[in-house]
């Protein structure tokens, strides 16, 4: 299935109503493993931003539910890692990759809760960072609280990429005077 991000922007346009919804299947898509390849959610959702720039969308209903949706996305990676622990990096499309397994294992070696909380933020690391997370049995009520503090900062700073990056365009079409 293929997903147009401007057909989806609109629509979330014309049903603001939906968007805490629509924000937060994106966001669990974004932060599931597997699914987060499928579906373009951070471009959806720095668009969404600019759709707040224009006034178009109330930003809270957004942020609350970009925020649960990634607390659920990446909840759910960490129990796939924590529940088939090293046989999920021979499935498609983790054993095509191995460079970036091995980056994420590197990763979380490293930092441990940090990487983490870097995982919501480093697009390259998000869909496998979570399953390392549990991979290693990182404890349910440790992985929840860092994921719950980043989840709430990636929902908050993803679509006012895109709000700030609307003013901006804003203001530079209103200087030049167009």
């Amino acid at each position: 299935m293929e997903f147009s991000t401007e057909a989806t922007l609109a629509f979330i346009e014309r049903h603001q109503d939906w968007s805490f919804w629509l924000a937060l299947v994106f966001a669990a898509a974004e932060t599931t493993a597997f699914l987060s390849l499928a579906v373009p959610s951070t471009a959806i959702l720095v668009g969404v931003g600019a759709l707040v720039a224009t006034g178009a969308i109330p930003f809270l209903p957004l942020w609350a539910g970009a925020a649960l949706g990634a607390m659920i996305g990446s909840t759910l990676s960490w129990w796939l890692g924590w529940r088939y622990g090293e046989r999920i990096l021979k499935m498609w499309p983790l054993k095509d990759h191995p460079e970036l397994v091995d980056r994420a294992g590197a990763s979380f070696r490293k930092w441990g809760v940090g990487a983490v909380f870097l995982g919501h933020f480093v697009g390259p690391l998000r869909p496998v960072i979570f399953l390392f997370a549990g991979m290693m049995k990182m404890g349910f009520p440790t992985f929840m609280a860092v994921n719950t503090v980043a989840a709430l900062a990636w929902a908050w700073a993803i679509p006012k990429l895109g709000e700030v990056s609307g003013l901006a365009v804003g203001w530079g079409w209103n200087a030049l005077g167009l």
